[in-house]
């Protein structure tokens, strides 16, 4: 009797369900899931305690910690969907980080409270900034890109 064949080949991508994130992925994934955590939690308790003290900054911070969910479900679920989206959330991170960084520092009095972004994530020892720009260059790789495309990521 035959030993049961493998529903794929053994070089071709799993299944969907066989999905995988090792590496710097599941990097992506703890950090992308923390920030989101964090920036979650505190924006959540921001507005609802005290949303007329500074409604711009908590808003912000809100915005951030859904971006910062919507890139951790994208590394952690690669497909060449999640590549496109990922990349999209991570600019539009980027440019979060950098606007409100910069308004943050021209204009200090529309940002009475600190926000995740405020002085270009100095609360959060800058990684805001940094994040975005590693995430986009380790998306911009060729294997990254292979990886996404099959579902698995090193």
């Amino acid at each position: 009797m035959s030993e049961p064949q493998p529903d794929h080949a053994p070089d071709a991508p799993p299944p969907a369900s066989g999905r995988r994130v090792d590496g710097m992925g599941s990097v992506f994934v703890a950090l992308y899931a923390l920030f989101a955590l964090a920036a979650g939690a505190r924006s959540g308790f921001q507005l609802a305690t005290k949303f007329g003290d500074a409604p711009l900054a908590y808003v912000l911070s809100a915005v951030a910690a859904v971006i910062y969910a919507l890139a951790a479900y994208c590394f952690a679920r690669p497909s060449s969907t999640s590549l496109r989206v990922a990349r999209v959330a991570l600019l539009v991170e980027l440019a979060g980080v950098v606007g409100v960084g910069a308004l943050s520092l021209a204009q200090p009095d529309d940002f009475p409270d600190q926000t995740v972004w405020s002085n270009f994530g100095e609360g959060y020892g800058f990684i805001p900034l940094l994040l975005p720009v590693v995430g986009l260059w380790w998306l911009s790789r060729r294997r990254t890109r292979q990886g996404f495309d099959a579902g698995r990521l090193t």
